[in-house]
């Protein structure tokens, strides 16, 4: 799948990736109560009210560099683990496609950042994390699955982090007791990924 840059998508993008965190906060919170802070939502949307509130600029950026400053704007908004986790996929997806300019095939893209995620959060797949649904969403991108699919890949994923046991984070404190609870963070990625696959079906350049 190659990447078309296309910088007028930011704006759109930014919104509804805020609008589908406003709608889910309280959501996202009463996940995080149950094996963290509980703050996992105002965290999130702080974040994507920072990014919104620099939609303008952003837009007029070539669209790998709007994508890493993205990135760089969670870092310094978003509290807790998500902001650096967030951060540095967004940053490296920016940074990667800067490197591979037009010809970039973004499942490849993809794949470079998440490992990257990986190694900042010393994580893996099964640890129960944001990792257990950008692991799955880029095996659907990288079989070329329509976005639908993507989207609905990215939901059971989050929901299958119930059973697992955290192994990292505040919620690896818990042990036993994590379990049975879904994974704060994958949630809030299975929200964005279902928001961006619904807006780009929506919004595919002709």
């Amino acid at each position: 799948m190659a990447v078309q840059a296309e910088p007028m998508l930011v704006a759109g993008l930014i919104e509804v990736c805020r609008a589908t965190i406003a709608e889910n906060t309280d959501r996202l919170c009463a996940l995080d109560r149950a094996i963290g802070d509980g703050d996992h939502g105002t965290n999130m949307r702080r974040g994507c009210e920072a990014v919104s509130a620099e939609g303008e600029s952003l837009s007029s950026l070539p669209f790998p560099d709007a994508v890493e400053k993205i990135g760089l704007t969670l870092v310094m908004n978003v509290g807790g683990a998500a902001g650096p986790l967030y951060g540095t996929l967004l940053m490296e997806i920016g940074r990667e496609l800067r490197k591979s300019e037009e010809k970039a095939d973004f499942s490849q893209v993809l794949k470079q950042a998440i490992d990257a995620v990986a190694r900042r959060g010393r994580a893996h797949a099964g640890d129960k994390t944001l990792l257990d649904v950008l692991y799955p969403v880029h095996a659907a991108l990288a079989k070329r699955s329509p976005l639908g699919d993507i989207a609905r890949k990215a939901e059971r994923s989050a929901s299958r982090t119930a059973p697992m046991k955290a192994m990292r984070g505040r919620a690896a404190y818990l042990g036993d007791r994590s379990i049975g609870h879904v994974d704060p963070g994958a949630s809030s990625c299975a929200l964005l990924t279902t928001a961006i696959c619904r807006y780009l079906g929506e919004h595919r350049p002709q």
